[in-house]
């Protein structure tokens, strides 16, 4: 069932469906992550890309939870950032491809709101 959209802000970047699948920088068209569809409840994603051009992302849904801080680190399974708690993949970010980026992101499942810098 798709997922009515709330809030939804892209800069420099463009995602393959509404809100989910690759994600690409506009100014270089390069493939920098994949978004899951259905596993996230919120992102907001800063990077600078490595063309220099900085994009952000903020979605979230209708139907959101609010979210609650957590200090757990996300695990990488398959180059895909996933939930500690129940391994669903949340989201791949191509570190080859961005210089740095800022992510904050929420698990639909149980509610957990994961930070990476890099």
């Amino acid at each position: 069932m798709a997922r009515a959209v709330k809030d939804k802000e892209l800069v420099n970047t463009r995602l393959a469906s509404n809100y989910g699948g690759w994600v690409y920088c506009d100014s270089c068209n390069e493939n920098i992550g994949y978004l899951c569809y259905s596993t996230y409840d919120r992102l907001e994603l800063k990077y600078k890309c490595n063309c220099g051009s900085i994009g952000s992302i903020l979605l979230d849904f209708e139907d959101s939870k609010t979210g609650q801080d957590c200090s757990d680190e996300l695990v990488i399974i398959k180059n895909r950032f996933c939930c500690p708690n129940d391994n669903e993949p949340l989201i791949t970010i191509l570190d080859k491809k961005v210089a740095n980026y800022e992510m904050k992101i929420t698990c639909k499942s149980c509610g957990a709101i994961y930070k990476k810098v890099k």
